[in-house]
């Protein structure tokens, strides 16, 4: 059985953000390789940021899939608590109310994700 890893981004009960890995089951499927079930979007929207990319503590507008094309970032959670990501990592956005989040480029180098809205 193969799978998938995700990084989880949510927040408490008490508003508080944190970071949980997370492993998505993939299914043999013979030619095509091992797949997820299916989920379920509303929508997709492609991004790039400025180089100087700096964003204080936010929430995510909406429950979503982030899938880094290049660059890098480090995430800060409320708590203090920070990991940096990479080209093709995909990180679940999940704190949509509370303290959330903050978000800020490692390399001085337009970055480009993909978000994924989830319903």
């Amino acid at each position: 059985m193969e799978r998938f890893k995700i990084t989880r981004i949510f927040a408490d009960e008490h508003g508080e953000s944190h970071f949980m890995d997370m492993q998505v089951r993939l299914e043999n499927n013979g030619e095509i390789g091992y797949l997820s079930t299916l989920q379920d979007a509303i929508g997709i929207v492609f991004r790039k940021v400025k180089p100087d990319y700096d964003y204080d503590f936010h929430t995510a507008p909406n429950r979503q899939y982030i899938i880094l094309q290049d660059g890098a970032i480090e995430i800060e959670t409320s708590l203090g608590q920070k990991r940096s990501f990479g080209a093709g990592d995909v990180l679940l956005m999940e704190d949509t109310f509370g303290k959330g989040h903050r978000t800020r480029n490692l390399n001085h180098a337009v970055r480009s994700s993909i978000f994924v809205l989830l319903k």
